[in-house]
């Protein structure tokens, strides 16, 4: 038996081939494809081009370019498109596994380039093979909440998922054509020289088909879709996310028991500084300086939402009911009108992690349901919600309705 793996002789599984590879390349083609509309909706949720206080990606370039401001209707929608995203990428990973596994054979092929178009196919490869096991691993890493990176995430999986996304079409257009071909052929005796390149020459005895591999490979994504999905949705269906981190049921009762993020202690939140005699709500914009103790909140007309919370990571939490002041109130404080109220930076008290000060569009600061929430469910703020008060949009990223709020300034920005 060769034991080179440059010999086509040493890959004996008779389970390769263009048929069996192909139907997985299909189905990668549609689901990729759907991840990365998604991911890039993410993307304009954000409102990138709110730099460098929610985009903070380093010389992006062309890029970067800025979608459309994000709408605040309806409510769930980024607990919809992010949930999408999350965990279709999820469900992928045995697709994506077993399509690496089917052509690891041409990784080993020699000579490494026969001509320049042959090298550069090579390094397309390299950068494909490459860059979906890294958008996959950063991915599910920041699913899992292991923040390992040796950087911030939001920028690696930004340029790695242009990196992919670039292999990825150059190679679809060379392949599909051929992929759409082998389809039409169950048996090898059916192709020619050319199209068996990934059959063994010596395959070893059978023990499973290939579509029985293939129902293998679909009942592993089954599995993962159905105990990953349901962090995107209320109870009880949110109980069978058993692999997802905030899955299951909800962590506590009460008016604040629903899932959070970031825990006032993890951020070096203290109960002094966010007390009634500490804090303090700073509000400027248009030359005016407001000042106001929660007191002096409360005192202002409050205002009841009902809104869900979506994350990034693409789980999110059932409608919670909001009460507090209109940002667009807050905006009128220093001088600006119901119906001109400009963009807003909102600055945390928090000392640690990302987005410690985030932007919001005007449209956001506009809608009534846009609210710097006192209480929810009936009740304070508790600590780690974001007491002594909070952002909450319609449709925004959980990191933009940002908490432990100390400082609203209003304008363009």
């Amino acid at each position: 038996m060769p034991r080179s793996p440059s010999s086509p002789a040493f890959w004996r599984s008779p389970l390769r081939g263009p048929w069996f590879t192909s139907v997985l390349g299909i189905v990668l083609l549609g689901g990729i494809t759907v991840l990365f509309l998604t991911g890039l909706v993410s993307y304009a949720a954000y409102n990138p081009n709110l730099s460098p206080v929610n985009d903070m990606t380093p010389d992006k370039g062309l890029l970067g370019f800025y979608l459309f401001s994000w709408p605040t209707d309806p409510p769930w929608l980024y607990r919809l498109t992010q949930g999408i995203h999350v965990t279709l990428g999820i469900t992928l990973i045995p697709v994506l596994l077993a399509k690496l596994w089917s052509v690891v054979p041409k990784l080993f092929t020699l000579p490494p380039a026969r001509s320049l178009a042959h090298a550069l196919e090579r390094i397309s490869l390299l950068l494909l093979v490459g860059g979906a096991l890294f958008e996959f691993v950063t991915g599910v890493l920041n699913v899992q909440l292991d923040y390992i990176f040796p950087g911030s995430f939001y920028p690696l999986h930004f340029y790695g998922a242009w990196v992919f996304i670039a292999a990825f079409v150059a190679h679809a257009v060379l392949r599909v054509p051929m992929a759409v071909r082998n389809l039409r052929h169950l048996r090898d005796e059916d192709l020619t020289d050319g199209e068996r390149e990934l059959i063994s020459p010596a395959p070893a005895p059978p023990t499973v088909s290939r579509r029985g591999a293939l129902g293998f490979v679909g009942g592993g994504s089954l599995l993962l879709f159905a105990t990953t999905a349901g962090h995107s949705f209320d109870a009880p269906i949110r109980e069978t996310a058993v692999l997802a981190p905030h899955g299951g049921p909800e962590p506590g009762s009460g008016p604040g028991g629903f899932q959070i993020n970031k825990t006032a202690a993890s951020r070096g939140i203290t109960a002094t500084e966010t007390s009634a005699e500490a804090w303090r709500l700073v509000v400027e914009g248009g030359g005016r300086t407001v000042r106001l103790s929660r007191a002096d909140l409360l005192q202002l007309p409050l205002y009841s939402a009902a809104l869900p919370i979506a994350c990034v990571e693409g789980w999110s939490t059932s409608d919670q009911w909001w009460r507090g002041v209109r940002l667009r109130d807050l905006a009128a404080l220093v001088g600006y009108e119901e119906g001109s109220a400009p963009d807003v930076l909102v600055e945390s008290l928090q000392r640690h992690g990302a987005f410690r000060r985030a932007a919001l569009r005007y449209n956001q600061v506009r809608d009534p349901r846009s609210l710097l929430a006192l209480f929810v469910n009936g009740e304070d703020l508790t600590p780690d919600h974001g007491y002594p008060a909070r952002i909450i949009v319609p449709a925004a990223p959980g990191v933009l309705n940002t908490k432990w709020v100390a400082r609203m300034t209003f304008g363009d920005l």
